[in-house]
């Protein structure tokens, strides 16, 4: 899937200490089928087709991953923070489905 991640990650000051931290804001384009859905037409089941893992890096570290199931919505929205990176850096967000197709994409942080 081309161009499946929009990214946008910013540095911001954490409200609660004050520290640096990246937000990181993501919208992932596919399908996210449940496999428990009909189709209008004919009737029959819709396969499954559903993001299983979603995994942020930086630096080579993982700062964030997730194992999700056919109960997401379509077109995933995701936000998560994480201390430690500064204005240049780069994060790679990346995903994998259950039908081991994949997309990943990077964002400086700003």
């Amino acid at each position: 899937m081309e161009k499946s991640i929009k990214i946008r990650a910013k540095l911001k000051k954490g409200a609660a200490t004050g520290d640096d931290v990246t937000e990181v804001k993501a919208l992932i384009s596919h399908p996210m089928e449940s496999g428990r859905r009909k189709d209008k037409k004919t009737g029959k089941l819709i396969p499954a087709h559903f993001i299983r893992e979603v995994v942020c890096t930086w630096k080579e570290k993982e700062v964030m991953k997730v194992l999700w199931s056919g109960g997401v919505s379509r077109n995933p929205y995701l936000a998560f923070r994480f201390k430690g990176a500064a204005k240049g850096d780069t994060v790679q967000l990346s995903w994998t489905d259950n039908k081991d197709e994949s997309g990943s994409a990077t964002a400086e942080v700003k």
